[in-house]
């Protein structure tokens, strides 16, 4: 989805993953650019097939189609075959470059320009190996000018330069005749039509590169929002995407999440209404927290169009949800390490009468925040809600849904109870620490609504019976405590249960900061390394995307969570 028409403004950043070339590039946006260099390949291969073909019409189907012109037969096989098969290798070769210079762009569409005047050489060469200037010239540089200039646009002056180098092929050609001892006579109109065409396609050429660079700029300039600049995709789903973005002059990193107008239910006022409170809500919420362990909020608003769009920072780790996946179970120091940052921000948000209402693993990352590893960040307060709401508040879901993730669900929410409070967050950071702790989710259920059921009224499993890990007693406890069906049996406040977490393990058992940073040199060794601002370690989940898809996805960037 090309984003929305934004505020246009000149840029003054110098991300280091947004291309905006002063030599061979379009000023296109790296996405965009990118896939401009992938067509190289496309090049690549259609040449590499057309040779192929030349190669089996005159070796093989020729011979047995009946005598040949002269013409033919003193190109074919010798010197035409060696050609071809130049032609061939060459064009095999800019394949396989395409692949290896795809993070260099200007590199590679340089490739690109000397394979085209070097394919015109070898047009030039099987044209004129036997000069007659008394039929026509089928053209094949020309052809060659315009179909590259056409599926690889380059800037036009550069389109024009080499272009007219490819033309000056087909001269250099006569000239490799001249030197081999072939004498021709021609007069100066019969030069000119056997060129003509050839320098004409030159010219041509420029006009797709000019419509593709007008096109860059305006999508360049479409992806401007305020300050700052949208640059790569990070996620996307049935609402809305979350972009990686920079400051136009601070080269600050930022993650911009955007939602689509048609996606907030047009067609449906009570669903319309409903998404803007939550955007709204997720807004006011973010930018009234000062925890550090809070995702913070830089910037956000409506555009020309309608699309709303918040900007956040851009975080450097992984969410709960995929380092389980990914890494198995945590020890349980580390769980209650990462689960205490998360009850900082909690516990803010709980003073402060706001209840998050959508706690699980993928809205809690653990990321490198500075010198630090293993810094947690609560995202999404898309849910939030205020303590002192009336049942005939907005409430932030569509009509006659509940709120929430049903896997972390309080009971309390699910028998319908009008007297939520902050202990529905107590009850999902239990879930999460669940989760953490055995790599298993509380209940089991072949679908939603039976999942809820059970967390309405089943009693969960001890996390020890569930994992061959060593759970303490103590923790064991603590996370059933959270897991109570009735709120006043739970921990009463996000500090309370930080304390009590703490007090489960024994200070020999503390996950230390030489742990941490061991584990992220082990496993993240490129997220791990300290880079400058605007570098390319830079990664993003898509749980920033939770409101627009389903499960989470991590998206990376330069091959970091691989």
């Amino acid at each position: 989805m090309t984003p929305p028409n934004f505020l246009r403004r000149r840029s003054a950043s110098n991300s280091a993953r947004t291309v905006e070339t002063s030599g061979p590039g379009l000023s296109l946006p790296s996405d965009v650019l990118l896939q401009t260099c992938r067509r190289v390949a496309a090049v690549g291969m259609a040449f590499t097939v057309l040779w192929g073909i030349t190669l089996l019409l005159f070796l093989v189907a020729g011979p047995h189609a009946g005598p040949m012109p002269d013409m033919m037969v003193q190109l074919w096989p010798t010197p035409g075959a060696a050609i071809a098969v130049t032609g061939l290798l060459i064009s095999v070769l800019l394949f396989f470059l395409a692949g290896q210079l795809s993070g260099k762009p200007e590199v590679l569409l340089n490739a690109g320009s000397a394979w085209l005047v070097l394919t015109s050489l070898l047009f030039g060469i099987l044209e004129f190996w036997v000069p007659r200037f008394d039929v026509p010239h089928p053209g094949w540089i020309g052809i060659a000018i315009l179909a590259y200039s056409s599926i690889v646009p380059n800037k036009p002056s550069t389109t024009l330069t080499v272009g007219l180098l490819a033309a000056t092929m087909g001269p250099m050609g006569l000239i490799v005749t001249r030197l081999r001892g072939v004498s021709f006579e021609a007069n100066w109109f019969e030069y000119l039509l056997a060129f003509l065409l050839s320098y004409i396609c030159a010219g041509i050429a420029v006009i797709p590169a000019k419509i593709i660079r007008g096109l860059g700029q305006e999508v360049r300039r479409a992806r401007e929002l305020g300050s700052y600049r949208l640059n790569e995709l990070l996620g996307q789903g049935g609402m809305g995407e979350v972009y990686r973005a920079s400051h136009q002059l601070l080269a600050r990193p930022a993650a911009v999440k955007l939602i689509r107008t048609e996606a907030v239910g047009a067609g449906d006022p009570a669903k319309a209404r409903v998404m803007i409170e939550r955007f709204r809500r997720e807004a006011e919420a973010a930018a009234s927290l000062r925890s550090p362990h809070t995702i913070n909020l830089y910037d956000f608003g409506v555009a020309q169009d309608g699309t709303f769009f918040f900007v956040m920072e851009l975080l450097d780790g992984v969410d709960l949800e995929s380092l389980v996946r990914r890494y198995g179970p945590v020890p349980p120091e580390r769980a209650v390490h990462l689960l205490r940052q998360a009850c900082c921000s909690l516990e803010e948000a709980h003073a402060r009468g706001l209840i998050h209402r959508d706690i699980k693993p993928s809205n809690i990352f653990t990321c490198r925040m500075g010198l630090s590893v293993d810094f947690v960040k609560v995202l999404d307060f898309g849910l939030v809600k205020a303590k002192d709401e009336g049942p005939q508040d907005v409430r932030l879901t569509a009509p006659n849904h509940t709120t929430g993730t049903p896997a972390y669900i309080a009971p309390e929410v699910v028998l319908g109870n009008t007297k939520v409070d902050h202990r529905v967050d107590i009850y999902a950071l239990g879930c999460v620490a669940y989760w953490l702790v055995t790599g298993q989710l509380v209940f089991d259920a072949p679908n939603s609504i039976q999942l809820m059921i059970r967390h309405g009224h089943d009693e969960p499993v001890a996390p020890s019976r569930r994992t061959e890990l060593p759970i303490p007693p103590a923790l064991d406890a603590t996370i059933l405590a959270c897991l109570a069906k009735r709120p006043d049996d739970r921990p009463q406040s996000a500090g309370e249960l930080s304390r009590r977490l703490l007090a489960a393990l024994d200070r020999s058992e503390a996950w230390t900061t030489e742990r941490a940073e061991r584990w992220w040199l082990r496993h993240h060794p490129e997220v791990a390394r300290l880079e400058p601002v605007g570098s390319e370690g830079l990664t993003l989940t898509r749980t920033l995307a939770e409101g627009f898809a389903g499960a989470p996805v991590t998206a990376t960037l330069s091959g970091v969570g691989r």
